[in-house]
């Protein structure tokens, strides 16, 4: 029996060349990402650019563009209805953020704890959540009523008188605040329970021997370690409230006056009231830039916290 033996030149003649080798690798396989970049090119890039185009134009629907340069921008810092809109953005935004933040830790720690029927009554706190924006503004409307609604008919159980709510310009955003923390605030609970629930025993367990009470444990244990979350529901939030359009919208229209005017309301209306298209562009421009700010801003305190974690 005999063996026949190949010689190494044969075995590495052989071998099948490797990518690198071939010299068309590049031009056959980024043909694959095309598709991809033509998508994200006519979906994503062509609007925008398209937006800064409009913005620097005087154009009106009806008529054709003019180019003004940086006209409409001038206009709009002057323009006071345009300032007041963004108060009352940054105004809604903080108190959209901070009571939906506060309340959903306060459910989340509740509903961490056992005790009985809680898994019901934790299906029946997430249920706003589940609503459409538009059908909840439309009940709360209902809700908000002067001499119909039943929120001044609670009131009126307890011996307060009727309240304006969301017919007066000082309490017209308080109260779509009222809205949003009724809707979002299972959200934030949900994050947080969601990391409660991974949280180690043992540094509490050490905290008890060491004689800490329930307050030291949560500023010192639960509040550091679930913190990540809480960046991460501050950021959601934050992203939310500031593009609230349909709640506002339908509750208010901006009213009284122009007292709940967020820069949305402000974009729709020179958009598709007054038929300003380059001037409302300017708008988009303007809050996309405030909106990348924010994000940046929030997402380096997000690394920062969970450096801290």
């Amino acid at each position: 029996m005999t063996s026949t033996t190949l010689p190494a030149s044969g075995l590495a003649n052989s071998a099948p060349p490797s990518p690198a080798d071939s010299k068309d690798f590049t031009p056959r396989y980024w043909l694959f990402s095309l598709p991809a970049v033509l998508i994200v090119a006519s979906v994503i890039v062509f609007p925008w650019l398209f937006t800064l185009y409009m913005s620097s134009q005087d154009w009106k629907i009806g008529g054709g563009p003019e180019f003004v340069g940086l006209q409409n921008y001038a206009e709009l810092l002057r323009d006071p209805r345009f300032i007041e809109s963004m108060g009352h953005t940054f105004y809604f935004t903080v108190l959209a953020v901070v009571l939906p933040i506060v309340f959903g830790t306060a459910a989340a720690l509740v509903f961490h704890r056992e005790f009985p029927f809680r898994g019901l009554l934790r299906t029946i706190f997430v249920m706003p959540m589940m609503a459409t924006p538009v059908a909840v503004a439309l009940v709360w409307t209902m809700m908000f009523h002067p001499q119909l609604g039943v929120l001044n008919y609670l009131l009126s159980l307890v011996g307060i008188g009727p309240q304006p709510w969301v017919y007066s310009p000082s309490t017209v955003i308080p109260t779509l605040v009222l809205v949003e923390v009724w809707h979002w605030t299972p959200l934030v609970m949900l994050i947080v329970l969601g990391g409660l629930a991974g949280l180690p025993r043992e540094p509490y367990e050490s905290a008890l021997i060491d004689g800490a009470n329930d307050w030291h444990m949560f500023r010192h244990i639960t509040l550091p370690l679930v913190w990540p979350f809480i960046m991460v529901a501050i950021v959601i939030r934050t992203i939310d409230a500031l593009k609230a359009f349909d709640t506002i919208f339908v509750i208010t229209q901006g009213g009284p006056g122009t007292a709940s005017e967020t820069l949305n309301i402000f974009l729709y209306l020179q958009a598709f009231q007054f038929y300003k298209i380059g001037y409302a562009s300017a708008v988009v421009v303007i809050f996309f830039v405030i909106i990348i700010m924010l994000s940046l801003l929030l997402l380096y305190a997000r690394q920062k916290s969970k450096w801290n974690a």
